[in-house]
């Protein structure tokens, strides 16, 4: 789901934006956001994918990020976790297509939730990580 994602991610990209030194392990991040590493270590997976982050094997090993938090949009973090998925979702079972709302109502939300993912993108975009890691 994205806003549990996105959540994890602005935490992850805040902790790496403020403990530059070193590298990070996804068990002392998932210490600190309080969840099993393996779902830390999901969202390092995308975030290193996207670019952000880079990673190093091995005993002194772990995450950092990849450029300065400066030069990170939320909306860069947004996108990652956001994949191809709205910020809203649809319902699983599929409605009914004999209903006259049924027959179209994933098509209109489709288009309302295009609408607000933009609203989302267009908000973040105005946000630097770097910002973002001075609130804490």
């Amino acid at each position: 789901m994205v806003k549990s994602s996105l959540s994890t991610s602005l935490h992850i990209m805040a902790l790496l934006a403020i403990y530059t030194e070193g590298w990070r392990t996804s068990t002392k991040i998932a210490a600190s956001i309080n969840i099993n590493p393996v779902l830390v270590r999901q969202e390092l997976r995308k975030l290193k994918n996207a670019g952000l982050i880079e990673s190093k094997e091995g005993k002194h090993g772990g995450v950092r990020l990849a450029k300065s938090a400066q030069n990170i949009l939320l909306s860069d973090i947004f996108e990652v976790v956001k994949e191809k998925k709205h910020v809203l979702d649809f319902r699983s079972d599929s409605p009914s297509k004999s209903c006259r709302v049924g027959n179209k109502i994933n098509s209109v939300l489709d288009n309302l939730y295009n609408d607000i993912d933009v609203a989302v993108i267009e908000k973040l975009q105005d946000i630097t990580l770097e910002s973002f890691k001075n609130n804490f």
